[in-house]
């Protein structure tokens, strides 16, 4: 991956973005495809969508969540010490110790999640009673109170000051990949339909709030006139020391998207999507889900009476912590996946079950 592609990836996991907060990734997802969609619309919370207008009776949406885990300030102590709740599954044993940026009205404010130096720790202690997010306060470098009043206020959110990291071939490290990810595989899939002239309407969608539940799915999934919809997210790639073994699947970095069967996955668009990959010869791995997906897909299948819907994942190792891990050719596959998928759709009628 290089050139606007690769550069349109950075900007998004630049932007910091915690649910509830999505205007920076958002702002740039929609910059860019603003350059080559035939329509491009946001609602009152964020949520984006672009369209490119076909000329067949069929639709098809593929989507990621724009926003990430993070911290919120829930309170300043008379120290200048700040107080902070976990935004989504933010994880207490990767917290202390971790640069943070709080995003203030005035600009971003440098922080440290504080942590006792190992040398005056009790040795003694249980190292797994990590202390909760909650429980741990955040040092802005402030002499006192007042201080840090004027840097920051309770609500203002944060991330990890982690940058991004290229690793060994086409790996990359960052924080955030769950799921900037997702919603650079939905743009470019959309570019790529259109530069294969396809006759179905692609509807490429930035959702908000994913990570808090699903939020921004829900209000999107009643609006959208789909066929069928794809929530782009990442999944767990078992293929490293860290995964625990008695969690059996079969995926690996650089092996291909991920599709998901089971529960919210529809058989027929897995089937569609199955087809296209072969088709155009790209590789593909197969998960199972017994009882949800816990992305976004869970919600789009439920609107509209019950839309076709599916969960393409993309690989990652050390998923919520500050340096999770992607290979690239495993976003280009999901792109042109898709893509392919979007060309077949005028041809293959609805999605329905057969009874």
């Amino acid at each position: 991956m290089n050139g606007d592609r690769r550069d349109f990836l950075e900007r998004l996991l630049r932007a910091p973005s915690p649910a509830g907060f999505e205007t920076a990734a958002l702002s740039a997802w929609v910059e860019y495809v603003e350059g080559f969609a035939d329509e491009v619309h946001t609602d009152d919370y964020g949520n984006a969508v672009a369209v490119h207008e076909g000329t067949a009776d069929a639709a098809i949406a593929v989507g990621g969540h724009a926003d990430e885990i993070g911290y919120a300030v829930s309170a300043i102590d008379e120290d200048g010490f700040v107080r902070i709740i976990p935004i989504g599954g933010a994880d207490p044993e990767v917290s202390r110790g971790t640069q943070i940026r709080i995003q203030s009205a005035d600009g971003p404010v440098n922080g440290v999640i504080g942590q006792t130096a190992i040398h005056l720790r009790d040795p003694d202690a249980d190292p797994a009673e990590t202390p909760e997010i909650t429980a741990q306060h955040v040092d802005i470098g402030a002499a006192d109170e007042a201080e840090a009043r004027s840097l920051v206020e309770v609500g203002d959110p944060a991330t990890v000051a982690f940058d991004v990291h290229d690793l060994a071939g086409t790996r990359l490290a960052a924080r955030g990949l769950d799921n900037r990810v997702g919603i650079w595989v939905a743009a470019e899939s959309l570019r790529r339909a259109i530069e294969l002239d396809v006759e179905a309407t692609v509807y490429a969608v930035s959702t908000v709030q994913e990570e808090v539940g699903l939020k921004g799915a829900q209000m999107v999934g009643t609006e959208l006139d789909a066929d069928a919809m794809i929530a782009v997210d990442v999944t767990h790639a078992s293929d490293n020391p860290a995964y625990p073994k008695d969690v059996a699947n079969d995926i690996a970095l650089g092996e291909g998207p991920v599709v998901s069967r089971g529960t919210a996955n529809h058989p027929a668009l897995v089937a569609a999507v199955r087809e296209a990959a072969e088709a155009a010869d790209i590789g593909v791995q197969l998960q199972a889900t017994g009882r949800r997906t816990g992305t976004d897909a869970d919600a789009f299948y439920t609107q509209r009476g019950g839309t076709p819907s599916l969960n393409i994942g993309i690989p990652n190792r050390y998923m919520h912590t500050p340096a999770e891990v992607v290979d690239l050719d495993d976003l280009e596959a999901a792109a042109t996946l898709l893509a392919e998928t979007a060309a077949r759709a005028s041809d293959r009628g609805d999605f329905s079950v057969s009874i």
